[in-house]
């Protein structure tokens, strides 16, 4: 068969076959028949290339267009990082479920699209990082210093215990691709400022004054009767108003470990015996004193240049030892570890696995103070100096007896404890449904509590993780014991749903007394609203507000001089009417404004007079505080600006299956 189509292809039928691919390849794109089949792309973002910007989208063309992707295993990475962060800053207020929605993690997805159009733009826009400037950003990082200063050795074992462990080539590639991505956005960002004017201005605003005066009026007319029509529209046009939370109704048993009485404490045998055992932890290790010159060889340096750094490192060991040699002067001059150099190339004391194998082996296989042959690692070519040995010593039992005999009464109660949980749980495994055996096993009593909503906090409801396993909806349908739940430190629950009453509408009649308070409290304000513009049509018109609280037989409005931004005079959502209202134009003609309270009072006032803030009354380092938080803010505008704007230019597609 294959052989025929073989020998038809180049015939009439060959043509008609290519016709028949051409078109739907033409239409949709090689890519879309690609990317049938298995998918593990979360999201793409696609470029035109640099070279042609308004480069179409359709096929052909798009072969030329550049790409990057999140894969799947790239957005469950960042989620799982972003989840751990969430548990970290919650605690016990973490709901693992909760953070499984659908908005989670499209945010995260969200951050992980703006990276790689950050990636392609820097692409396009020929970003260039140089090595020194990798070389500075790694050099920068704490976890690679010493007393401030980069160590080489605690680099390198940091890198090595990452999981999985990486190379110092394989994290230079992701530090340069960090900065590559970042480098405009921060950029933009570090390059924000503010003006002496704009911060005078803002000064002026954040100190503002305002001289008011201010009038409450009651609520206008007497409780209405709300006719039974009315209230039952309220009801059906706001059901959610209205109804009964779920609830549960549990039995429990609380599990109290500080109730558990002390075991006895350890004869002298089990302590000689525990110090035995432990003998390692009080025994210090023997330290050096070591300092070292660093002729450094480059990954990808030829035979020639190796051959130079270690004719080097070996004349500066043979110099090192000459009667009257200044080791440390020799380090200052001729060693390429910037983070030992400036201090003669001191290391201060180094215990073993603190350095690299080649260092350590040459370090301690000294017999004595004195200076080394070169030693080659992975850095280059050291020529070590050993100043001092300080040998390793072993506490003797006497001193260390009172901390073993607290150990061990640690280790008893600990050990206690386990055993009292163990037969927690095999009476669970024994009888899920049953909390009786658990009871009989701890010698508690079984306890009940509800019917409790989600937003109870009495009793144990006031953990979150009793409240995750009480609405649980396998525990709910099952009526299983739930593991045990520490509610503090020691201080374990262990529940069963005994009833369960979903949540429901509450029928009218049970909540009718809240319906009509519902309606009146919106009459209220409605009224109230509808007084307030008239009575600002009056006061624009003319009448002030002393007349106003005239014709509503009022006692005089209340003068306020000064009330700052912010302030709740009386509430801060009236101070936030008080400072939107403009300033008055003419002293004599005062800026009128209302606002309606949630009891339907009316709350009407005037702006009589504003006093900007005096740009004096912060001293310089206020100010300058003050302008770095101005200038981060609108930097980081400035940044997210620039990532919208280049991902206009591009193509996203999300692949929400995958998710």
């Amino acid at each position: 068969m294959l052989q025929t189509l073989r020998e038809k292809s180049s015939g009439l039928l060959g043509t008609i076959v290519l016709a028949i691919l051409i078109v739907p390849l033409g239409l949709f794109g090689i890519d879309q028949y690609l990317v049938q089949g298995s998918n593990d792309t979360v999201a793409r973002v696609q470029a035109p290339p640099a070279w042609w910007p308004d480069a179409p989208s359709w096929w052909p063309v798009s072969m030329a267009w550049q790409e990057e992707t999140v894969s799947v295993d790239d957005f469950r990475s960042r989620f799982d990082q972003a989840r751990q962060q969430a548990r970290a800053q919650q605690g016990e207020a973490f709901d693992p479920r909760d953070f499984e929605s659908v908005d989670n993690k499209r945010k995260v997805l969200e951050t992980l699209i703006d990276q790689r159009v950050q990636r392609l733009a820097a692409r396009n826009g020929g970003v260039v990082v140089s090595d020194r400037l990798v070389r500075s950003t790694i050099q920068e990082i704490p976890a690679f210093q010493v007393d401030g200063k980069f160590n080489p050795e605690r680099y390198q074992l940091a890198l090595a215990s990452q999981v999985p462990a990486q190379s110092p080539g394989q994290f230079q590639a992701t530090v340069r691709e960090s900065l590559e991505e970042t480098l405009v956005p921060a950029g933009l960002q570090e390059s924000s400022f503010a003006t002496k004017s704009e911060m005078d201005r803002l000064v002026k605003l954040i100190g503002e004054r305002r001289d008011v005066h201010m009038l409450i009026l009651p609520p206008d007319g007497d409780e209405v009767e709300v006719p039974q029509a009315d209230a039952k529209a309220w009801y059906d046009s706001h059901p959610a108003d209205f109804r009964a939370p779920e609830t549960v109704t549990l039995e429990y048993v609380e599990i109290d470990t500080a109730s558990i009485p002390a075991p006895p404490p350890a004869d002298e045998a089990a302590l000689r015996a525990r110090y035995k055992e432990e003998m390692a932890k009080f025994q210090t290790s023997e330290e050096r004193l070591a300092s070292h010159i660093l002729v450094e060889v480059p990954a990808d340096a030829d035979e020639a240049t190796a051959k130079a750094a270690r004719e080097k490192a070996e004349s500066l060991a043979a110099q090192a030892r000459e009667p009257g040699a200044d080791f440390a002067a020799l380090a200052q001059a001729n060693s390429d570890d910037v983070g030992s150099k400036d201090a003669g190339g001191d290391l201060g004391w180094v215990g073993k696995g603190m350095m690299v194998a080649p260092f350590e082996d040459a370090l301690f296989g000294m017999s004595g103070p004195g200076v080394s042959d070169a030693v080659q690692s992975e850095f280059g070519w050291h020529v070590i100096q050993l100043r001092e040995i300080k040998a390793g010593q072993v506490e003797p039992f006497e001193q260390v007896r009172e901390t073993l005999a607290q150990e061990q009464a640690t280790a008893d109660r600990e050990r206690a404890v386990n055993e009292l949980m163990t037969q927690v749980v095999d009476q669970i495994y024994k009888n899920p449904n049953d909390l009786s055996g658990v009871a009989a096993a701890t010698g508690l009593e079984v306890e009940t509590i509800g019917p409790v909503s989600r937003d109870s906090s009495e009793g144990i409801m006031a953990s979150p993780g009793v409240k995750r396993a009480a609405f649980d909806e396998v525990r709910i349908q099952d009526g299983t014991i739930s593991d045990p739940v520490e509610i503090a430190p020691g201080h374990n629950v262990v529940i069963r749903v005994s009833a369960h009453q979903p949540e429901a509408a509450r029928p009218f009649d049970k909540v009718r007394g809240q319906v009509e308070a519902a309606v009146r409290a919106d009459l209220l304000e409605k009224t109230a609203r509808k007084q307030g513009a008239a009575l600002l049509a009056r006061m624009r018109a003319g009448e002030t507000l002393a007349q106003v609280a005239e014709s509503r037989g009022l006692a005089e409005p209340d003068a306020i001089p000064g009330v700052p931004r912010g302030a709740p005079v009386p509430s801060v959502e009236v101070n936030e009417a008080m400072f939107a209202v403009d300033a008055p134009a003419d002293a004599s003609k005062p800026t009128p404004g209302m606002f309606p309270l949630p009891d339907g009072s009316l709350v009407l006032f005037t702006v009589d007079k504003v006093v900007p803030g005096d740009a004096g009354t912060i001293d310089d380092a206020q100010r300058e505080m003050l302008k770095g938080q101005v200038e981060q803010v609108a930097g980081y505008e400035d940044a997210q600006s620039y990532i919208r704007g280049m991902r206009k230019r591009m193509t996203v597609t999300v692949f929400e299956e995958n998710l």
